[in-house]
């Protein structure tokens, strides 16, 4: 049954690839362009601008087959969605034919969880991910052959390029950092390259239930921040459950945070602005951070022993964080929101993935499950940073976000959120395969480049 059910979506993704005509070879650079073309027709100097040498494609063949499954007429589209007994227009109102046929496609070949060893699921999610991304992102700026000639350079360009550190993780392991920096953008008559005008950076923590996930698979939304912002961008493989059970994450994450303050000057940003992000269980950590260091608990360090007062006395000496940015976070991680019941069958993440990660995250940590340090709700949020809260409607973990904006309002935290409707969890993977949760995504960045950018307008004023 199994080779079935995968012979016949195979057959229907390569009929939507042959109506593109990008079936059963190697896509070349020239139908990468047939996507723009699409979209909009291109100038001979703006497919000047935009080439890239032709580098591996082959591994990100998921990007081309599920975008272009989005070119394909509705009523192709609603015919695979009930062909694979997908959800129909009334039960996701905001969610187009496109996003319903990816969601369909994932909940028909899903694989439960716990059907799959964690390193199996890890080197899974990675390429499934990588493989979703756009080639475009995956290109080094010096890769391209036009980009040192500068008549053909345009005024808005920037560019992006990325190195990995190797720093000591809070055990003194190996912990990979991805730093990412703009090239700058070039303005005023002599045409002066500015290097990260805001002068900040993000530190950001991925998702994947504390278990999977690593800088690759959020690669894509790390490179399009640096590049929509000009901020630098440094991305946190921290160590992953069951392996390393909690709160190990939140100990790297803190270890990186003081790694970033002392080299802030490197990615052309200051301490005082260092900006946190993360999506999923990356959020919740994010949230943890936010709150550990402007009101670290002593005593929940204590709980993990003698030795871990150094990381209490860390956080006591670092500065606080500038801003925060939580994607569909993990905040609360005992309580049954609303959505818990609604959005937790069929979609992105469901109840069994989330019981998987919960018991490989907590079941041997040295911690109580209801503890300070493993759900952020429970811990002093009074003096967090502000915060700009994302929020997807079709997801299980909806309702905690509101909740974790509702907790920090009411202590007088400057707070925004923003809901993503017809969006699942975990959208933000969708973001060059879906052109409606794309352009949600760079409204996203922008709006919070805006609510920071406001934070150190308001700060220069009252220094001044």
């Amino acid at each position: 049954m199994p080779n079935s059910r995968n012979l016949s979506i195979n057959t229907l993704l390569n009929k939507a690839l042959m109506t593109l005509q990008l079936a059963s070879k190697k896509p070349s650079n020239q139908d990468e362009k047939l996507f723009d073309w699409l979209e909009k027709r291109l100038s001979v100097k703006e497919k000047i601008l935009t080439y890239n040498p032709v580098t591996n494609y082959q591994q990100h063949t998921l990007h081309y087959a599920m975008k272009g499954l989005g070119y394909l007429p509705d009523p192709i589209l609603e015919g695979m969605i009930g062909y694979l007994k997908g959800p129909n227009s009334k039960q996701y109102l905001h969610a187009n034919a496109h996003l319903r046929l990816i969601l369909a496609v994932n909940n028909y070949l899903k694989i439960p969880l716990e059907l799959m060893s964690m390193p199996e699921l890890r080197e899974k999610f990675t390429a499934d991910a990588v493989a979703m991304q756009s080639p475009k992102v995956w290109q080094q700026t010096n890769s391209n052959m036009l980009s040192n000639i500068t008549p053909f350079t345009k005024r808005s360009d920037s560019s992006v390029s990325w190195k990995n550190e190797v720093i000591a993780n809070a055990d003194d392991g190996g912990m990979t950092l991805r730093c990412y920096k703009a090239g700058g953008k070039k303005s005023g008559f002599r045409r002066k390259r500015i290097h990260n005008p805001d002068e900040t950076v993000m530190l950001f923590f991925h998702g994947g239930g504390f278990c999977i996930g690593d800088v690759d698979t959020h690669h894509e939304f790390c490179h399009t921040v640096c590049e929509q912002t000009g901020w630098s961008v440094v991305s946190v493989d921290y160590r992953l459950a069951p392996e390393c059970p909690a709160p190990a994450a939140l100990k790297d994450c803190i270890t990186a945070y003081a790694w970033l303050v002392e080299h802030c000057d490197k990615l052309d940003a200051l301490p005082s602005r260092i900006v946190l992000a993360g999506d999923s269980a990356g959020g919740g950590l994010s949230t943890l951070m936010a709150q550990q260091l402007t009101a670290p608990s002593k005593s929940a360090w204590t709980d993990l022993g003698i030795d871990e007062q150094k990381t209490y006395s860390l956080l006591k000496k670092l500065p606080s964080p500038l801003a925060q940015m939580p994607l569909y976070p993990v905040t609360d991680i005992e309580t049954d929101y609303p959505s818990w019941e609604i959005y937790g069958e069929g979609l992105l993440l469901d109840h069994a993935d989330v019981a998987v990660f919960d018991a490989a995250c907590l079941e041997n940590s040295l911690l109580p499950r209801l503890h300070v340090l493993n759900s952020p709700m429970l811990g002093d949020n009074s003096k967090v940073c502000p915060t700009y809260i994302v929020a997807s409607e079709l997801d299980v973990l909806r309702d905690e976000a509101f909740a974790y904006a509702k907790q920090l309002e009411g202590y007088g935290v400057a707070v925004e959120t923003h809901t993503v409707l017809g969006a699942p969890h975990g959208f933000i993977h969708l973001m060059s395969i879906h052109q409606g949760l794309g352009q949600e995504t760079n409204n996203i960045i922008h709006s919070f480049s805006n609510f920071v950018r406001e934070i150190i307008g308001t700060q220069s004023r009252l220094a001044a």
